[in-house]
């Protein structure tokens, strides 16, 4: 088969490569072919030609910003992210081989825009009676905010403009909320549509018919979507439903937390919707503490309070004391939305307050979200007093209960275990403290950005609130070795690679010395038994280096520039040693385990271009 692609990312730099790399490696070794056009940095590469499109059997869309499909217009339209396209690429291959055999997945002819307002072409539509035209409003949403999101807006325009109706559709992107539906609009509406895969606030439609579906339905049969919204069965959504904070949207995964799958995919999502909030915040205060102290070594002092340095270290310290709040805030804002983020606040603030540290917060956050949510649940009020719900009676009710959990339960067994765990880890020396950087080093390298990896960078920043930064540069040591290790492997032993994977050696530099362990995931996915090995062995040499020698790191983020800001980083030299030693130790894994590579994988030879 034949396919086109583009792929697209905010800095338009790594990601966009790794997966328009990643899909042309996977579709030659499946038999198909495909062309990419890249978005990126220096602009549109490689720019898909009308004929391509024309002769392609589907569409690929692998992007985390919003590509237009207006071009693709009656071809099957596959959406994914570029982390998808890179992981999962022959998930995301077999997806637009599977498109083509379903002809209502194909992009609708475009049609011309509805303005707000306007009376589409059609009267007033299939089943109105020759009435008053109906009126519909909708929301769209998808989990990464870009394709699926926008073409359902599109795939429900189109249906209703087909069948005669109004519509006016909000679309939830990357960018924000886009085309925002107005209380008039709401008001004048007679159904609601609801197509969303992420969680939707649905307090505006109180009073109103809601019909609730995926992207997916929406764009495929929109149609149908649009009737069964104007259904007289389709409930009203009720007000006390609506203003008690549970109502949101994430079909079909479920109101109240959004995660499908597994019980413990549920909890790694709401962790990491914690940690990635609060992350921008230990980076500032990282490096503005360390800028301080370049500014003057003195800059904690207290008599020097009033000086350039003291107040760069202030501000830096007052980043730093607010990442336990917006961890355990975030955490319990993923799981009860709007209601459980002021109790989560306080009860992150009280993890600083008591010495409970992160492992408090995240248990703060996890407690408030779930006894926030169970609250919206079983409390019921009169209609008259729904509406204080959500801003009195939540909030007082879970801040309280948590605030004095954390006092009189979790407190002093969280602190007395956080103190151990301190002085543990403090006193870690040689050989010991070499085990935690192998353990850490092999798990930032086993699936190189999944949840190992972010189990290790979670435990590494949130020791350092505790003041224990060794296990932090062992952790960026240990994932900044794999990408430079492939790097260096393209370039001593050229042979053993593909030409697509010599282009990604050359970016792998750079992402290594970003400590971007994603760098290294164009080469895993062509043989992770061969690569995975090999680099998990080069990381926990880098990790156990930087134990043993008694490195520390400040700041959670930066790679190789932390080294250039003065304080980031103690024990520079020996950082850097960890860092060269573990690259030539994956290099070298990587001479062994691809001696026969190129022998066992014919198939990714490129085909000779005729004559």
């Amino acid at each position: 088969m034949r396919f086109v692609a583009v792929t697209a990312c905010p800095t338009g730099i790594a990601h966009t490569l790794m997966a328009a790399e990643a899909l042309k490696r996977q579709a030659e070794i499946m038999g198909h072919s495909v062309d990419v056009e890249t978005q990126g940095a220096d602009g549109t590469q490689h720019p898909l030609p009308p004929a391509a499109i024309d002769r392609a059997d589907a569409v690929i869309i692998a992007a985390d910003i919003y590509i237009d499909p207006a071009r693709f217009h009656g071809k099957p339209v596959v959406a994914a992210s570029t982390a998808d396209a890179i992981r999962h690429s022959r998930d995301v291959i077999e997806s637009a081989a599977a498109a083509t055999a379903e002809p209502d997945v194909a992009l609708p002819e475009p049609a011309p825009a509805v303005q707000p307002g306007a009376v589409p072409i059609g009267g007033g539509g299939e089943g109105d009676g020759g009435g008053e035209q109906k009126r519909l409003v909708g929301i769209t949403s998808c989990p990464t905010g870009i394709a699926h999101t926008f073409m359902a807006a599109e795939g429900l325009r189109r249906a209703a403009e087909g069948l005669g109706y109004w519509i006016k559709v909000e679309t939830r992107g990357s960018v924000g909320a886009k085309n925002v539906l107005t209380a008039e609009e709401i008001a004048a509406a007679d159904a609601v549509v609801i197509a969303a895969d992420t969680k939707v606030d649905l307090s505006r439609f109180a009073g109103k018919r809601v019909y609730e579906t995926g992207t997916k339905p929406a764009l495929k049969h929109g149609d149908e979507v649009i009737k069964a919204a104007l259904d007289p069965g389709t409930p009203v959504l009720a007000a006390a439903r609506a203003g008690s904070g549970a109502g949101s949207s994430a079909a079909p995964a479920g109101a109240g937390g959004g995660a499908k799958g597994s019980p413990f995919k549920a909890v790694y999502q709401h962790l990491m919707t914690g940690i990635s909030h609060m992350l921008p915040l230990i980076v500032a205060g990282g490096l503005l503490i360390s800028i301080s102290f370049a500014v003057n070594i003195h800059a904690n002092s207290p008599n020097m309070a009033n000086t350039l340095a003291g107040r760069i270290f202030q501000i830096g310290n007052v980043a730093f004391s607010l990442f336990l709040p917006v961890l355990a805030g975030y955490i319990a804002y993923s799981i009860a939305d709007r209601p459980g983020l002021a109790p989560g606040l306080v009860g992150g603030y009280l993890a600083g307050q008591i010495k409970t540290g992160f492992l408090g917060a995240i248990l703060a956050g996890f407690l408030t979200g779930y006894l926030t949510r169970w609250l919206a649940t079983h409390i019921r009020l009169p209609q008259t007093l729904a509406g204080l719900k959500p801003v009195l009676i939540l909030p007082l009710l879970s801040t309280a209960a948590v605030g004095l959990t954390m006092f009189y339960v979790i407190g002093e067994p969280i602190s007395w275990v956080m103190t151990q765990l301190t002085k543990f880890l403090g006193n870690m020396q040689g050989s010991s403290a070499a085990v935690l950087g192998i353990v850490l080093g092999l798990m930032m390298a086993l699936d190189m950005g999944g949840p190992f990896n972010k189990v290790a960078y979670a435990f590494g920043v949130g020791l350092i609130s505790s003041g224990v930064t060794g296990p932090m540069a062992a952790v960026m040591v240990a994932g900044m070795t794999p990408p430079l290790g492939l790097a260096l492997a393209t370039v001593l032993f050229r042979g053993r690679w593909l030409p697509e994977e010599h282009e990604a050696g050359k970016s792998a530099w750079v992402l290594g010395l970003a400590f971007i362990t994603e760098g290294a995931i164009p080469f895993a996915a062509r043989s992770p038994l061969r690569i995975i090995p090999a680099c998990m062995l080069g990381s926990a040499v880098a990790g156990a280096i930087s134990e043993a020698a008694g490195v520390r790191m400040i700041v959670p983020h930066g790679g190789i520039l932390n080294a250039f800001v003065p304080g980031a980083v103690t024990h520079v030299a020996a950082w850097g040693l960890a860092l060269v030693i573990g690259t030539v130790v994956t290099t070298g894994a990587l001479f062994a385990t691809t001696a026969t590579a190129r022998a066992s994988a014919p198939a990714l030879t490129p085909a000779p271009q005729p004559a």
